[in-house]
């Protein structure tokens, strides 16, 4: 089962480079991810989700190949072609897979204008490698929601806190 995670972030550039960094991390196998948004609430209080897949373009590539694959047994490849690809763009733009888009726009209705919340559906994960590496964002992070137990939530916020601290600290230094 997956849980989710949202972490909120003062500005979209930084949930933008954990996203990066997580994405990082998982082909080291630390951190298995089903879903990575960045919801942003800009300056003028517009909701921007950055998905990590386009689902319209994947849906297009693969209804462009299987209608080419379909055309060339009637004869008629471009058509096939062209009707694959709508096809699948249609389906790949109603398809709301991982993260429910409405909770995430909702979510970021509630941000402060300027700053971004990351929302992550985590398959697996190793937490503590996963806070250690991203350890210079935790200053700025801060757990809003997850689908974890409470002793999973509490040890996940106390890990970032220590993380926190830890980066202050070297700040500091």
């Amino acid at each position: 089962m997956s849980n989710l995670v949202v972490v909120g972030f003062p500005k979209a550039e930084e949930a933008e480079a954990v996203r990066k960094e997580l994405v990082s991390i998982q082909q080291e196998h630390l951190i298995a991810l089903e879903d990575a948004v960045v919801v942003e609430n800009d300056a003028d209080g517009q909701v921007h989700l950055r998905q990590a897949v386009n689902l319209t373009a994947a849906g297009a590539l693969g209804g462009g190949f299987w209608g080419t694959l379909v055309g060339l047994l009637f004869l008629n490849p471009l058509l096939g072609a062209a009707v694959g690809a709508g096809v699948g763009a249609a389906s790949g733009a109603m398809s709301d897979l991982g993260i429910n888009d409405t909770f995430m726009r909702e979510l970021g209705e509630t941000l402060p204008a300027g700053s971004a919340a990351l929302c992550l559906l985590v398959r697996d994960a190793t937490p503590d490698r996963v806070i250690e590496r991203l350890r210079s964002h935790a200053p700025h992070a801060r757990l809003i929601r997850t689908s974890l137990s409470h002793v999973d939530e509490d040890r996940l916020r106390e890990m970032l806190s220590k993380a926190s601290q830890q980066a202050e600290a070297l700040r500091l230094a």
